[in-house]
């Protein structure tokens, strides 16, 4: 049972750590087609505040994936990575491990 619970809590963590990911997409998106300005102090807090988040878990992902230019796949990497996670970690609470 108290594995079920922690696979759980575990489970909503990823769904979090996604969320801010796509969050952090669309604005970079938005920022780099200056839809948004990063002069307007609210953006630019925003932006800070996703970076400071997610840059922990993406730089090792950046060290290890190779240059692909301007496009920086280790967010989607990040995603597929914890998916991955969950659906091992999944598994080994089904099995009683």
């Amino acid at each position: 049972m108290f594995l079920y619970t922690l696979v759980a809590m575990i489970s909503y963590l990823v769904q979090i750590i996604t969320v801010v990911v796509i969050v952090q997409f669309v604005l970079g998106l938005l920022i780099s087609f200056n839809v948004v300005n990063m002069h307007n102090n609210g953006v630019a807090a925003i932006w800070r505040a996703l970076n400071a988040i997610l840059d922990p878990l993406l730089n090792p992902i950046r060290r290890i994936m190779p240059e692909t230019g301007s496009i920086d796949l280790s967010p989607m990497a990040l995603i597929i990575g914890l998916n991955l996670l969950m659906i091992l970690l999944s598994g080994l609470a089904a099995s009683g491990y």
